[in-house]
C-alpha cells in the first residue's frame, strides 16, 4: 500500500512539475497569433445574400421589414451603394425613422464607381464607431467592388484573398473588379509615392 502510495505521489508531482514548466514557457516567436475572423454568411430577415465580418455586414437589398430587424440586431449604420431611383420607396426616411445613420455612396455602372466612391465608403468601414455596419447594393456586385478595394489597402489581404471575399460577397461584373483593381494600383502608388517625400 506505501508502495502504491509512493507511486501515486511521485506521478503526482511529475504531472504538477510538468504542467508549471509548460505555464511558463514563452510563445515561440515564429507562431502567428491564432486567426479568429474570417467572412461568414449571415442571416437577417429575408436579405438574400448577407456575409459579416469584424461587425460589417455586406448585403444585397434588404426589405422595408428587414431594416427593423437589423435595427434589432444592433446595426448603427446603413450604407446604401444604390440610386434613390432605384426603389420605389424612401430606404433613407425608413431607416433614420428606425433611429441609424444612414449614408448613401450611388452608383450603378463602372464608370461611376470614382475614387470618391471608394475613399467614402473605406473610410466608414475602417471606422469602428460606425459598427455594427451593414452595406448594401441590389444584389451585392457593387458590395463585392468597394469590398476588394478595402481588403487589400485596408485590410492587408493579398489581391487574390481579398478578390476571392469580394466573388463570395456578391462581385461578378468584371468590370467592377477592373475598376476596384485599378484604384488599388492607384492608390498603393500614391503611398509609395508619398513615403519617398
Amino acid at each position: 500500500m506505501k508502495r502504491f502510495i509512493t507511486v501515486l505521489l511521485a506521478a503526482w508531482l511529475v504531472a504538477a512539475w510538468a504542467a508549471v514548466s509548460l505555464a511558463q514557457e514563452p510563445p515561440k516567436k515564429d507562431q502567428a497569433p491564432p486567426k479568429t475572423e474570417k467572412l461568414e454568411p449571415y442571416e437577417c430577415g429575408k436579405v438574400q445574400r448577407l456575409h459579416t465580418l469584424s461587425g460589417v455586414f455586406l448585403a444585397s437589398q434588404p426589405q422595408k421589414e428587414d431594416f427593423q430587424h437589423a435595427k434589432d440586431g444592433g446595426i448603427k449604420t446603413v450604407v446604401n451603394l444604390r440610386k434613390k431611383e432605384e426603389l420605389d420607396w424612401d430606404e433613407e426616411a425608413h431607416v433614420r425613422e428606425l433611429g441609424m445613420a444612414y449614408l448613401n455612396f450611388p452608383f450603378q455602372a463602372p464608370k461611376e464607381l470614382t475614387d470618391e466612391v471608394f475613399n467614402g465608403v473605406r473610410k466608414l468601414l475602417v471606422d469602428k464607431e460606425k459598427r455594427p455596419l451593414l452595406l448594401h447594393c441590389a444584389s451585392a456586385n457593387r458590395v463585392g467592388a468597394i469590398w476588394l478595394a478595402h481588403r487589400v489597402l485596408d485590410g492587408g489581404l493579398t489581391y487574390e484573398a481579398a478578390l476571392e471575399e469580394a466573388k463570395t460577397v456578391g462581385l461578378k461584373l468584371p468590370a467592377y473588379e477592373e475598376k476596384a483593381k485599378e484604384y488599388i494600383e492607384r492608390m498603393k502608388k500614391q503611398s509609395k509615392e508619398a513615403e519617398k517625400k
